[in-house]
């Protein structure tokens, strides 16, 4: 499957009230690009320097822009479950441990195009991480969902299927819920559905926010 979550996972995230900031203005020095090439190999560290130029580049380009930008460089990336790489169910890898490894499963795609939006400018309130379920073939799965205003129907960012649409062109996914470091809602293809949270969000994104604020 595309995401290890259960009902259980879902109703921790609606009913947990752990707040976590969402780091951002990532810091790019020649310390983090040593310590890729030392715990990976050069090819990551130059997959790390690639990240930073995609950033730079894009700071003052149109929204429409910054989307396809940001998911064309991490679908590249190699779909792998979380078992293989890091030995567990369910890890939600951050962007340089995702950037390390040159594959990920699609919590890691996703969780890496929220945060490289963030660092070219987008609003943290037009982006949320959106659990659904896929039908072809049926199974859980994650996507980037991008709003231009609280009533818009989203535009989805997907490494399924790698061209960024609609969601109401997306006949493929089933919307469940999104979230992101404000909050959790629940998800609908017309704009973003009721709000269930304020600030709440589980372990597993408390873990990734930790490892970034320490350069991981």
């Amino acid at each position: 499957m595309a995401l290890n979550f259960s009902h259980k996972i879902m109703f921790a995230l609606m009913l947990t009230c752990l707040f976590v900031s969402v780091f951002s203005n990532i810091e790019f020095s020649e310390q983090v690009f040593a310590n890729m090439r030392e715990k990976y190999d050069a090819q990551a560290e130059q997959r790390a320097r690639d990240w930073q130029r995609l950033i730079l580049a894009n700071q003052n380009v149109p929204i429409e822009d910054k989307l396809y930008e940001a998911n064309k460089f991490f679908n590249r990336m190699s779909f792998e479950d979380d078992i293989k790489h890091w030995g567990k169910v369910d890890y939600w890898a951050t962007p340089l441990e995702f950037l390390g490894k040159d594959a990920g499963d699609c919590e890691d795609f996703t969780i890496a195009k929220y945060f490289t939006l963030l660092e070219m400018g987008v609003e943290n309130t037009k982006l949320k991480l959106m659990y659904v379920t896929a039908t072809r073939p049926r199974q859980a799965h994650m996507v980037l969902a991008y709003y231009e205003t609280p009533s818009s129907i989203p535009l989805v960012l997907d490494n399924l299927n790698k061209r960024i649409l609609l969601a109401s062109q997306r006949r493929d996914l089933i919307p469940i819920y999104s979230f992101n470091g404000e909050g959790l809602w629940e998800a609908k293809e017309q704009g973003r559905g009721r709000q269930l949270q304020k600030g709440g969000n589980n372990k597993l994104w408390a873990d990734v926010n930790s490892r970034m604020q320490q350069g991981f």
